[in-house]
């Protein structure tokens, strides 16, 4: 999803363009060496005592033929093959009950657990209280008598605009992902990003310790409720 530019933005950058083009000094200055910095994580939801669990096995555990679970989250997009079966994680139709199905690829085991172990839970409401149209857009009508007002609008337009006068504001491609498992001191950097940069693997640590911090806390509630966990309990 992506937003118009602000004007704000570009008035916030003026003062900088114009320094770099009015430079008195017209010898280039030496590029600085980029220091590394260490990301920053969010910190972890309160867990429960002796809480600590290996998710490296969660990420490597087969989700569905030929990928891995980490293979679905990274990079961050809906991938198609046409040989398989359609929906989802194989694309995505509109009734796929998709959360439940991410989240329960990142926490059981798929040896023991069905992938649709969530979505079998009594908490989740049969179908859409309104059916979907059998036509395109295929959503159901909205409910209710919206009010009709004036249309507030930026002024983009999306046929005409170039990519350059809008920015990405979240990304959904695999959905859970950016909303679960990335830390919120992330979320922005993440959002910024693109898939080539998932499989570079720049997020993976940010990946790796939320939902480690995710599965600790909620260890002895999934134990609790008599799901096996693709998570390994730390020794030592």
């Amino acid at each position: 999803m992506r937003s118009p530019r602000s004007p704000m933005m570009a008035a916030a950058l003026a003062p900088m363009l114009m320094l770099v083009a009015c430079g008195g000094d017209s010898t280039p200055a030496p590029t600085p060496t980029p220091t590394p910095t260490a990301p920053v994580m969010s910190p972890q939801p309160p867990a429960p005592a002796g809480a600590n669990f290996d998710v490296l096995s969660c990420l490597s555990q087969t989700a569905v033929p030929g990928r891995t679970v980490a293979d679905l989250v990274v990079p961050d997009s809906i991938q198609v093959d046409f040989n398989q079966p359609s929906g989802f994680p194989n694309g995505r139709r509109l009734a796929d009950p998709v959360i439940d199905v991410t989240l329960a690829a990142l926490f059981l085991d798929l040896t023991k657990e069905p992938v649709t172990r969530f979505v079998a839970l009594p908490l989740n409401p049969p179908a859409n209280d309104v059916p979907f149209r059998t036509v395109f857009p295929y959503l159901a009508p909205a409910q209710g008598n919206p009010p009709l007002g004036p249309v507030m609008t930026s002024g983009f337009n999306f046929r005409t605009d170039p990519p350059s006068a809008y920015v990405r504001v979240d990304r959904m491609g695999m959905p859970a992902v950016a909303t679960a498992i990335i830390s919120s001191a992330t979320k922005t950097r993440f959002n910024d990003a693109d898939p080539r940069d998932d499989v570079n693997l720049t997020f993976l640590d940010d990946i790796s310790y939320t939902l480690k911090g995710l599965t600790d806390a909620l260890s002895d509630d999934l134990a609790g409720g008599g799901f096996r966990m693709c998570a390994t309990r730390k020794t030592g």
